[in-house]
């Protein structure tokens, strides 16, 4: 396994971790300053910029673009509401490719308004996902698929396992083997039981691996995430299993910390990032 301490180069920041308090130029040099190999930046801090001006400037600060986050939730409760989401998501691709992003993240969304049936909101994932493929294949964008924890089935995403997002990809067939996959944050699947086998099934299809940590006592399950080492996730555990399945990809810390994180100094919390990476 990649041994991070010391090697800032080998991880990136998700923009998210910083709290949006920073215009993305400032986020993207303070980044770099702090040694990191990449950046995951949001569509709120792309869209209706000049995303090829961004685009240069993370390539002049020496840095990657992991990954583009992240989806417009797909289900919809008319044919109308879906065509526009997918529409959205196919804007959003194309701006991916011109950042040069190595993947683009979909967090597909759970139960469309007003409706109960979280069937019908995997299959409209599903035949969405499948037209998306095919237009990130035209723009040279790899589609990642981001199971979320099932406290999220709800509102943010009907996929809650790897193997609910492996079984989907397998689903479109073959032909989107090279480009579609899964990204892995590991405040969502610590907790599957079978989460070394998800992970060997995952061989080559792992397009992100993402860190922050599980506080025991946890506040608000979306914006009360810990840095890494505070919480209960054995994070070098499924880093291993990662490793062993192939990925060698950039290690990238997203926490999502309203109540902490958020309100501290970004060169502060990048400074944590960079210690804890040995909690990595």
């Amino acid at each position: 396994m990649r041994d991070l301490k010391d090697h800032p180069e080998l991880c990136a920041i998700n923009t998210a971790t910083l709290g949006f308090t920073q215009p993305l130029e400032a986020v993207i040099d303070a980044i770099a300053r702090h040694g990191f190999g990449g950046l995951a930046p949001w569509r709120r801090e792309v869209e209706g910029q000049d995303v090829a001006a961004i685009a240069r400037r993370i390539k002049d600060a020496g840095l990657k673009v992991t990954g583009y986050c992240r989806s417009t939730f797909i289900p919809a409760a008319t044919t109308q509401e879906l065509r526009a989401n997918i529409d959205a998501n196919k804007r959003a691709i194309e701006d991916a490719a011109i950042l040069g992003a190595e993947n683009f993240v979909m967090v597909v969304g759970g139960l469309a308004s007003g409706s109960k049936d979280v069937g019908s909101a995997r299959r409209q994932v599903a035949e969405a996902t499948s037209e998306l493929v095919a237009h990130g294949r035209r723009h040279g964008v790899k589609i990642a698929l981001e199971p979320l924890h099932p406290v999220y089935a709800a509102d943010r995403s009907c996929l809650s396992t790897i193997d609910e997002a492996l079984d989907l990809c397998d689903s479109i067939g073959p032909s989107a083997n090279a480009m579609l996959g899964v990204c892995l944050d590991v405040y969502h699947i610590w907790w599957d039981p079978y989460l070394e086998r998800a992970i060997q099934r995952a061989n080559g299809r792992i397009l992100g691996f993402h860190v922050c940590d599980w506080l025991l006592k946890t506040k608000d399950v979306l914006n009360d995430r810990g840095m890494m080492g505070d919480g209960v996730i054995d994070i070098p555990a499924i880093r291993a299993m990662a490793e062993r399945a192939g990925y060698r990809g950039l290690i990238e810390v997203e926490i999502f910390s309203s109540g902490d994180w958020w309100t501290r100094p970004i060169d502060e919390t990048l400074k944590v990032c960079r210690e804890r990476l040995d909690c990595c």
